[in-house]
């Protein structure tokens, strides 16, 4: 049987039996009890992130000479533990929480306390050496360290996923520059328009990413400016006027970041919507990547009594009951995170509408959603690219079949046969599915010279070198 040693410890609600060995202490226990919500843990950038701040104003404390030097070393090497992976199991509250994160400050403070306490030869629990609040937490507010915090570890996470996004681009680039030469039918409205090339679709589908990028880098660098001095409510109080002026340098120092400390602490506190627009980019980057992996749905579609136009890698069995069945798994679920990171977006945005006065509250609820659709968004494309792009083969003779036998094609012959005409020979040829280059040629509306000029596929997907200007041009010669 498990025995477990407790000591007790008190807030200001009262005592508490903490675990022994445990290097939180009552307030992060009672947050744990308090806050049952998802069942999962603080972001482990966020853990990391808070470690630095914790490091940077205690090293910023020292060199003011605020915070005894033994007792600054000790915090500064407990936060290096904290952010090169140790003891993460010892931070303990749900992800959403009321109080504005202070729960998940206290955790920091309680384990970077203990931690130094220990390191200092004090035993865990002892805060006569090292104190969550008058050490750790001094010159802070969880107003100020939260928000700071939540917006280091955003940065970090838009990082990896810039690099998974950049990825994609050059897969679709890739995949354009194959499939250029194949000639297909566009569609709108999911009916016969004009030809297009495979590779133009493919381009397309890369240059919106592209914007994506855009989008989040200009958004990535909004996170830069931090409100860490603010303490409270902006007017820095309880701070010393050179720990607010030398906070953001030293934290530089410490996360290899260009932070800049807001220029208004007061609104750089009550306001989140920097995290509107962060949330903002990356729905952005999931409605296009949904939107791709619609059009690789219906492409692929059949793959016999659909478009069929092209293969997508076949990834696991379709179906529990139809033998030789194979799904789009892939593009399937990179639609679902999109609808997930839309959902959160909302979430996002209420989150930060909410705030009242000095200090909005709901920051836990927004971090929680914003690094979730980082995070999937992150996964997601990386899961895309190689399990879904990379293997994408295209049918090129189906496509030329499909878009020769297709009535989209007379919107090319308008300017020589009139538009009268051309409607005539495309309801014909829906009638008795006869191609409508035997049609043209059985009316002789044109001659079978003219007609291969007119109808030059690479041609009509090429402004400039149309069709009929190829054929002015041959005109023009003779």
């Amino acid at each position: 049987m498990l025995v477990t040693n407790y000591r007790l410890e008190s807030d200001s609600v009262g005592e508490k039996k903490v675990p022994q060995d445990a290097y939180y202490g009552v307030q992060s226990l009672r947050a744990s009890e308090n806050f049952r919500i998802t069942g999962r843990t603080v972001q482990p950038e966020l853990i990391k992130a808070l470690a630095e701040v914790k490091k940077a104003a205690a090293i910023t404390n020292m060199d003011l000479n605020l915070l005894d030097t033994e007792k600054g070393q000790a915090i500064v090497k407990a936060c290096d533990e904290i952010i090169g992976g140790k003891l993460h199991d010892q931070f303990i509250t749900d992800p959403i929480q009321g109080g504005a994160g202070t729960s998940i400050n206290m955790n920091m403070n309680e384990v970077v306390a203990n931690r130094a306490t220990e390191i200092l030869g004090g035993k865990l629990g002892d805060y006569s050496y090292v104190h969550p609040n008058d050490h750790v937490n001094f010159g802070q507010s969880t107003n100020d360290v939260i928000p700071s915090s939540g917006k280091i570890a955003a940065i970090r996470l838009l990082d990896k996923a810039l690099i998974q996004v950049n990825n994609l681009v050059e897969a679709l680039m890739k995949k354009s520059e194959e499939f250029d030469h194949i000639i297909k039918m566009g569609r709108t409205q999911l009916q016969d328009a004009i030809p297009i090339r495979l590779g133009q679709e493919f381009n397309a589908y890369s240059n919106a990413i592209k914007r994506d990028i855009v989008r989040i880098k200009r958004a990535k660098e909004e996170l830069k400016h931090i409100n860490i001095g603010a303490t409270a409510i902006g007017t820095g109080l309880n701070t010393d006027e050179l720990y607010v002026k030398n906070i953001v340098p030293n934290l530089n120092k410490i996360t290899g970041l260009d932070l800049v400390q807001n220029d208004d602490l007061i609104d750089g506190t009550q306001n989140l919507d920097v995290f509107v627009s962060v949330s903002g980019a990356i729905k952005a980057c999931a409605v296009s990547l949904s939107k791709i992996s619609n059009d690789l749905r219906l492409l692929s579609s059949g793959p016999r009594t659909g478009l069929g136009e092209i293969n997508l890698p076949p990834k696991q069995n379709g179906s529990s009951i139809m033998p030789g069945k194979i799904n789009p798994v892939i593009p399937e679920v990179v639609s679902q995170i999109a609808f997930n990171i839309i959902g959160n977006d909302l979430t996002i945005t209420m989150a930060a509408e909410a705030g009242q006065l000095e200090l909005n509250a709901f920051e836990p609820v927004l971090f929680y959603n914003l690094y979730e659709s980082i995070e999937t968004l992150t996964h997601g494309i990386e899961t895309f690219i190689v399990n879904c792009i990379d293997g994408i083969t295209a049918n090129e003779e189906h496509c030329r079949h499909l878009m020769e036998t297709s009535v989209g094609i007379i919107t090319a012959l308008c300017p020589h046969i009139g538009y009268k005409e051309a409607a005539k020979i495309a309801k014909h040829a829906l009638k008795t599915k006869e191609p409508i280059r035997k049609l043209i040629l059985e009316e002789e509306l044109l001659d079978e010279d003219d007609l291969n000029t007119i109808l030059d596929y690479y041609g009509m997907t090429k402004p400039g070198i149309s069709g009929e200007e190829l054929l002015k041009k041959r005109l023009a010669e003779n």
